[in-house]
């Protein structure tokens, strides 16, 4: 008996030692603000899986999502203090204004987004640098679409960037969106965009701008009537890392990191492709008229906005906008 005891005694220890080893090393917060059925959030999981996978299990990253840490705006605070370790979030601009580079609205089809957002882009090493001096490791985009107009009124003459459109429309809380909406013609109004479901209903705005066919779908369906496919700016978020914890991490571990990120963020573009005409076509079964364009429709609104770019320079910086005019010049077809 005393024999088996020590048996025993000694085959736990094992099974304690062996739960040990197989315990991670670095374990890291993972913060969203999508739901937990969300692609984004998915593709969150996926990248913690991955670095599980080819870490050994020596790098956890637990996923917190749908603002459980909190919204977009603490989270990028605490992303510079340190107290979260990863994000994927829209960026907010309140820290530095040229953040808002990555919601410019220069781009114009899926082959421009895989091209600029993809590693080691124009876009991509601004975006780095302008969050390193944050304190924050900029790691990847997340593509969910390109946007456009929902609205429950006609808009008048969409490709006419001189004619008033007769509808207010709301624009999130940046001077890009702004600049873009009122360049072709809207009269905007700034609202959360918690509100914009209740705003339409209600009469605040009549559309909104610089919103993704699925977002669309998921949040003003039976109130939009009409869907105007601009293209004139795309739906993104950015993977991010506290500076902080990227100083913790070896050059191993940032590789297989930036590794997954930069799979997850090519998915998201191709996904976001496939989901923009499944969307549009299920908008028009839902009864909402549809308008699509060729790139040569849209460029006189294009031009407009690019035109417009001089009201961002004195916060993003004449410089700035310079380069930005060089890098995303207009294309007449």
């Amino acid at each position: 008996m005393k024999s088996f005891k020590n048996s025993l005694c000694v085959l736990f220890l094992f099974l304690f030692l062996a739960t040990c080893s197989e315990a991670a090393e670095v374990k890291l917060r993972f913060a969203g603000q999508f739901p937990e059925d969300h692609s984004a959030t998915k593709f969150m999981y996926e990248i913690a899986d991955g670095v599980k996978a080819k870490t050994g299990g020596r790098v956890e990253i637990e996923v917190f999502p749908a603002n459980k840490l909190g919204d977009y705006t603490i989270i990028y605070e605490d992303l510079m203090r340190g107290a979260v370790d990863m994000a994927l979030i829209s960026v907010p601009s309140q820290f530095d204004p040229r953040l808002e580079l990555v919601y410019l609205n220069a781009f114009a089809n899926y082959d421009v987004l895989k091209k600029e957002f993809q590693p080691g882009s124009w876009l991509s090493k601004k975006m780095n640098e302008y969050n390193t001096r944050l304190g924050v490791k900029f790691l990847g985009f997340n593509i969910e679409g390109l946007t456009g107009i929902a609205s429950k009124k006609a808009v008048r003459k969409p490709l006419d960037p001189n004619v008033n459109k007769g509808v207010l429309t709301r624009v999130p809380f940046m001077n890009v969106y702004k600049s873009a909406a009122e360049a072709q013609g809207y009269r905007t109004i700034a609202l959360p965009y918690s509100d914009i479901a209740r705003s339409m209903q209600d009469g605040t705005c009549d559309a909104v701008s610089s919103i993704s066919t699925g977002a669309a779908l998921a949040d003003l369906g039976g109130i939009m009537k009409y869907w105007y496919q601009l293209n004139y700016s795309q739906e993104t978020e950015s993977y991010l890392m506290s500076a902080k914890s990227w100083d913790k991490l070896s050059e191993e571990d940032l590789k297989v990191i930036y590794a997954e990120v930069a799979k997850a963020s090519a998915k998201s573009i191709e996904q976001a492709q496939q989901n923009d005409k499944r969307n549009l076509e299920q908008m028009k079964k839902n009864g909402v008229q549809v308008f699509t364009y060729s790139e040569t429709e849209l460029l006189p609104l294009r031009r407009a906005v690019m035109e417009n770019w001089k009201q961002l320079e004195p916060a993003m910086g004449v410089q700035l906008m310079n380069e930005a005019r060089k890098h995303f010049p207009i294309k007449e077809k």
